[in-house]
């Protein structure tokens, strides 16, 4: 017993650096990835997780069948380590929650070669729920061609995917003048798997279909929601880390 006591006794110093020790490591915070979001509009863009840069905003306003339609772009991207472009975004919302009918002919969902196109308001000339896919969205001048107006915001935004990249837009508007539209351009390695044979490569582009199909869905939901939650899926692949 007398051992015993004597050792306590030496202890008594070290007990207040004990308790300090034990109390700090219970109430450390977590450390919890941030989340990138903006502001857009009516709505609140969620990024996953990245080194997302912020690229500004935009005002624009066109006709309704109740009034003029107030609208706002946000831009942002995805870089590498390298900082290398992987993601580019243009999401348009409604500038506030105030709507004035839809467009007229807003539903135009023509088909296009080599292009999946998913019309799910089944060429309603009011509603808008327009999903189109390029996987090869870097082909040659494809994107000069058919989407001019972003080929000049990239040049003059001095923004270039130096690796190919699938070329994904999806706009849904409703009947009473809900907006939301999504442009992405995004790195194929983020999309695509790595195949190995015929068999792999034939059914390579699904990951890329469902995540567009996944991003609509994101959409859909967000007009529906008070603060215009939309939440981008994450990509089926991780971040390329270097370059090939």
């Amino acid at each position: 017993m007398t051992l015993t006591i004597s050792k306590f006794r030496r202890l008594l110093p070290l007990l207040p650096v004990l308790a300090v020790t034990v109390f700090t490591a219970a109430c450390a915070p977590l450390t919890v990835p941030p989340q990138s979001e903006y502001p857009v509009g009516r709505g609140r863009l969620v990024l996953p997780p990245g080194a997302w840069q912020d690229l500004g905003t935009s005002e624009e306003a066109i006709a309704g069948s109740g009034g003029r339609i107030a609208l706002q772009t946000r831009d942002v991207g995805l870089r590498n380590a390298q900082g290398d472009w992987l993601v580019v975004l243009r999401v348009q919302t409604n500038r506030a929650g105030d709507l004035s009918g839809s467009p007229q002919g807003i539903g135009y969902c023509p088909t296009q070669q080599d292009v999946t196109v998913e019309d799910g308001a089944a060429g309603s000339p009011v509603r808008a729920d327009c999903l189109r896919l390029k996987r090869w969205g870097s082909s040659s001048q494809w994107l000069d061609k058919n989407r001019p107006d972003l080929v000049e915001w990239l040049r003059t935004s001095k923004i270039t995917l130096t690796q190919p990249y699938t070329y994904l837009s999806y706009r849904y508007v409703t009947e009473a003048g809900a907006w939301v539209k999504v442009d992405a351009l995004v790195d194929q390695r983020l999309l695509r798997p790595t195949t190995r044979n015929n068999e792999e490569f034939l059914v390579a582009g699904r990951p890329a279909l469902q995540w567009g199909r996944d991003l609509a869905q994101a959409v859909r939901l967000s007009a529906g929601m008070v603060d215009g939650h939309l939440a981008i899926p994450p990509f089926p692949f991780p971040t390329p880390t270097s370059r090939p």
